[in-house]
């Protein structure tokens, strides 16, 4: 969610800014990486800066759409549960 969350901000972000942004490790924002491209929810693109390889991350269309689906599930629980005990956004 993390990761959805910060490439939903811009455009594409390389993987060291990915990983240092959301305090992800190496290993585990690859095994996501992989894990949400499968899912076609990411595209990497693999690259050099001079001599050094990088890698760079972007949520796909469809991926800002899953992401967005999500938020407003996350939304509509939320304001399900503020109906159900009566909380008020000020009780927060």
């Amino acid at each position: 969610m993390k990761v959805a969350a910060f490439l939903a901000g811009c455009d594409e972000a390389e993987f060291g800014t990915v990983a240092a942004q959301t305090s992800t490790s190496a290993s585990v924002l690859s095994k996501a990486a992989t894990a949400l491209e499968d899912a076609g929810y990411v595209r990497v693109r693999k690259g050099h800066v001079g001599r050094r390889p990088r890698t760079w991350l972007c949520l796909t269309e469809e991926g800002r759409a899953a992401y967005s689906a999500h938020l407003r599930a996350l939304e509509d629980l939320t304001a399900l549960a503020r109906t159900s005990t009566g909380a008020t956004l000020e009780d927060s």
